[in-house]
């Protein structure tokens, strides 16, 4: 993983701000973090669990807080994305993407690729297990999988506690913290694997970077024939290009969903305020997440063509309402 310089804009941070993360040493968000240069020389703040990250953050244990939300094969990490949309009122200040290697790893001598009999439990995040799902079908069919809060958790716990017989799926860095060895590496189903994780704050908004990305909830309206059709209608009006669409239950009773959306632009674009006006009017309710700088670097220029085609359009529309007397 390599490091990425800090978005253009973003705050200067001292080494006395807090930064919570899930942890412990070794985990993948971990690995995310130290990519960030401005971000590495903070505090940083290792917790048990996601939950516990943005727990923290609530209650101003920590300034900021780091956690995955999104994998490439296995899709978003719900219980981030879950109270994102429903227990918390953060916003993200960043995304970060990383590759991902998932290696096999035991007590020195347990087992070797060839022969992974020895080996009777895997411990893992699930995700990660969830990413590994055709390895330990074809290699591991009979081993007990379980779970743990972080794939860096479950090799420490190997690593203390000595589980003879048990393998974790986990980063090679943290084969090498908690004293392990790998068995195999690379297990990951698929090589171009890549996970999203975002820095999140409280009452914040990064100030537009030219290749930004703005993130919401929206909760339609109940019961109305084509209400998707018209909340995409709303980002095809003004050419605004969707990276993400997902639906998630609402918890308000069987049936109901909402959606969580990432598209191009920005808040301080007023194409991006047009359509989220639009949406909050005409939506039982929208919320915002965050307008930030993209990870991929690579903007298609897309939002600042809606932007001057919604300036264009709004002073010609001015210049008719002078008309009125």
């Amino acid at each position: 993983m390599t490091a990425a310089a800090a978005p253009e804009g973003a705050p200067a941070l001292s080494p006395s701000t807090r930064i919570g993360y899930m942890g412990p040493h070794g985990t993948f968000t971990e690995a995310a973090l130290a990519t960030q240069p401005d971000l590495s020389q903070c505090t940083p703040v290792p917790l048990i669990s996601v939950p516990e990250v943005l727990s923290a953050l609530d209650d101003g244990e920590v300034d900021y807080g780091f956690v995955p939300v999104e994998n490439a094969i296995e899709g978003a990490v719900n219980v981030t994305q879950d109270a994102l949309a429903f227990d918390f009122d953060f916003l993200i200040q960043r995304e970060v993407v990383v590759n991902v290697q998932l290696d096999l790893m035991a007590l020195p001598g347990t087992a070797t690729a060839e022969d992974l009999t020895a080996i009777h439990t895997v411990l893992s995040f699930p995700v990660a297990i969830a990413q590994c799902r055709a390895f330990l079908h074809t290699q591991l069919p009979d081993a007990q999988i379980e779970a743990a809060t972080s794939t860096a958790l479950a090799a420490r716990r190997i690593g203390e506690e000595q589980l003879a017989g048990v393998a974790a799926i986990a980063s090679p860095t943290a084969a090498e913290i908690y004293g392990l060895e790998t068995v195999v590496a690379g297990i990951e189903d698929h090589r171009e694997n890549q996970t999203r994780f975002l820095l999140l704050a409280k009452n914040q908004v990064p100030p537009a970077s030219g290749n930004d990305k703005t993130s919401i909830v929206v909760f339609q309206q109940q019961n109305e024939p084509g209400s998707l059709l018209g909340i995409l209608m709303e980002f095809e009006a003004r050419r605004l290009d969707l990276s993400r669409l997902e639906s998630r239950p609402t918890r308000r009773g069987l049936g109901e969903y909402c959606f969580l959306l990432d598209f191009e632009g920005h808040i301080s674009d007023e194409v991006v305020a047009d359509c989220l006006r639009a949406l909050k009017m005409k939506q039982r309710d929208v919320k915002f997440l965050g307008s930030f700088p993209a990870a991929n670097g690579n903007s298609s220029g897309r939002e600042r063509v809606s932007e001057e085609a919604w300036t264009s359009s709004d002073d010609w529309l001015q210049s008719l309402r002078r008309l009125i007397s």
